[in-house]
């Protein structure tokens, strides 16, 4: 009994094995329009930390091509191989020139005639086995010089052997050291201080609906040229009928006006503003909960200290969008410095009063926009942090005066309450209780 293999399309639903029934489009004049696609739960194509979820297999001469290029190859692998690498070529030519040594010394009679005989010149002294022979091929290749083996005049090919050896011992140790510096320079652990937020959010941002997610530099040396890129992927049938599991299409972050060039000194949002060339201008807050994509966020610059490019890459899954949230302030100014408090960095907030329709829908007026003066949470912090260094600075004052009179730390309290008590009270509740 054959067994036949799966159809990736299918008609009939099924729970089996975590699969999701998935409604696509399809060509034009195929039955009604829809394919049902018959699939797992979606795979990340680039992981939270930057490396792609790609096995490559079945590849014709793999060997050849990858010690034909036998730098890069020793820079891509890890550690522990490149020395393992290294060490088996430093043994290896030293035994093999151990090799050609001992047998010039034995095709010369230095074996079988006695050191004492003065009539003799052997072409190696003091080699008189393998074992020395061995030692006196470290010994040229490393420069050591002991003192006691040396080549005599008596044998050209033993003189042209030790310049040979010599020759080898240089072009493996640059090698090594090309290769080991090269490897440690890579920029690629630069990228371990760039930081993604672990969600991207959906907000209204300037009266339009936006896709938002921040990024930070954990180090003080910035990385130069920065500039962000983000492409979204998903399954898509074209309109012959052909399947592309993987279809990437742009996402705009502003490359028309610059603005997906940033100066990275404190965390910033990247922002996508939701527009009719936007892949997810049809996508509202109950699409998003259904839909199977991934958004892949690149950011890319040279690092300073060595002027190398370098990037980092991070993705979002669709149930990895919060919808109607917000970041968290993450910069507050204090007297004369910005602090930067990285415990904010992945949290967001709720705003109730983002639209839960797409964008085309919030375009053609099929929602209405709430009213843009209710109080916001950036707003409440951005006020008690000035109101705190007024009464710091109020405080000093007092102190440096001296002053005596118990109504006078009252006052500017009993103003700071006053100033606040106008705020829209339901609107700051909703949006500060986080």
């Amino acid at each position: 009994m054959s067994t036949g293999r799966v159809n990736s399309y299918s008609i009939v639903s099924s729970e089996e094995d975590g699969l999701t029934l998935t409604t696509m489009p399809g060509a034009n004049g195929f039955g009604n329009g829809k394919i049902h696609t018959r699939r797992k739960c979606r795979n990340r194509f680039v992981k939270k930390n930057g490396q792609c979820n790609v096995e490559f297999t079945n590849m014709d001469d793999k060997p050849q091509r990858y010690i034909a290029d036998m730098f890069t190859t020793c820079v891509d692998i890890r550690w522990r191989y490149m020395l393992l690498l290294f060490s088996l070529a430093f043994l290896v030519s030293w035994l093999l020139f151990g090799l050609v040594f001992w047998l010039i010394a034995l095709v010369h009679g230095d074996l079988e005639k006695p050191t004492a005989d003065e009539t003799f010149t052997p072409c190696l002294l003091q080699v008189n086995g393998f074992v020395a022979a061995f030692l006196f091929s470290i010994e040229t290749q490393t420069t050591i010089g002991y003192g006691f083996r040396c080549v005599t005049e008596e044998c050209p090919l033993a003189v042209f052997m030790v310049v040979l050896q010599s020759i080898v011992g240089c072009i493996i140790d640059s090698f090594m050291i090309g290769a080991i510096m090269a490897k440690m320079a890579r920029p690629k652990k630069r990228a371990e201080t760039l930081l993604f937020s672990h969600h991207a959010v959906i907000a209204m941002r300037d009266g339009k609906l936006c896709l938002m997610w921040r990024v930070g530099n954990l180090r003080k040396s910035h990385i130069v040229e920065a500039h962000v890129r983000a492409q979204l992927i998903k399954p898509r049938i074209t309109e012959e009928g052909e399947y592309i599991p993987l279809d990437q299409i742009d996402i705009d972050v502003g490359f028309d006006k610059g603005l997906d060039r940033i100066f990275l000194v404190s965390p910033l949002t990247i922002l996508h503003e939701i527009s009719e060339e936007s892949p997810l201008f049809g996508i509202g807050r109950q699409d998003l909960e259904n839909d199977d994509f991934e958004i892949v966020v690149i950011l890319e610059g040279m690092v300073e200290a060595t002027a190398m490019t370098t990037q980092a890459r991070s993705s979002y899954l669709a149930s990895e969008i919060l919808w109607g949230h917000r970041f968290e302030p993450v910069l507050f100014e204090e007297k004369n410095q910005y602090k930067v408090d990285y415990s904010h960095f992945h949290k967001t907030y709720e705003v109730p009063s983002t639209p839960c329709c797409s964008a085309k829908d919030l375009m053609e007026n099929k929602f209405l926009l709430p009213s843009t003066n209710s109080f916001c949470y950036e707003n409440e912090l951005a006020f008690i942090s000035r109101d705190e260094e007024e009464e710091e600075e109020e405080e000093e004052d007092d102190d440096s005066r001296g002053l005596d009179d118990p109504n006078s730390d009252a006052q500017p309290e009993f103003d700071r309450l006053q100033a606040t008590v106008a705020l829209d009270q339901r609107s700051y509740r909703r949006e500060s209780e986080i």
